[in-house]
């Protein structure tokens, strides 16, 4: 199985900072994208941003701007830098990898969440 270890999270002021990392471990041969949803009570869970293995990007127009997503396709992590916080940012934040096993069998993992809260 694949195991996702999501940090970052935490408590900011609006216009604040915060990096979100996403680490992917198990029997993986290679991992073809990551990325970082979100979900905030009383909403459905929704993309932020996402990476392919080439490098292309996909960001939510609310963000666009103003979060980053990378990767290191050597540790196997994602990160996302988020800048000029706003309150409606705040929600907790899965991590999303989708590669393929030593197997070939492909997989769609999903991490824990981490909690980001914007104050206002």
């Amino acid at each position: 199985q694949v195991q996702l270890v999501e940090s970052g999270g935490g408590l900011v002021q609006a216009g604040g900072s915060l990096r979100l990392s996403c680490a992917a471990s198990g029997s993986i041969r290679s991992i073809n994208g990551m990325g970082w949803y979100r979900q905030s009570p009383g909403k459905q869970r929704e993309l932020v941003a996402f990476i392919t293995s080439g490098g292309a990007t996909n960001y939510a127009d609310s963000v666009k701007g103003r979060f980053t997503i990378s990767r290191d396709n050597a540790k196997n992590t994602v990160y996302l830098q988020m800048n000029s916080l706003r309150h409606e940012d705040t929600a907790v934040y899965y991590c999303n990898v989708r590669g393929q096993y030593r197997t070939l069998t492909r997989f769609d993992s999903w991490g824990q969440g981490t909690q980001v809260t914007v104050s206002s």
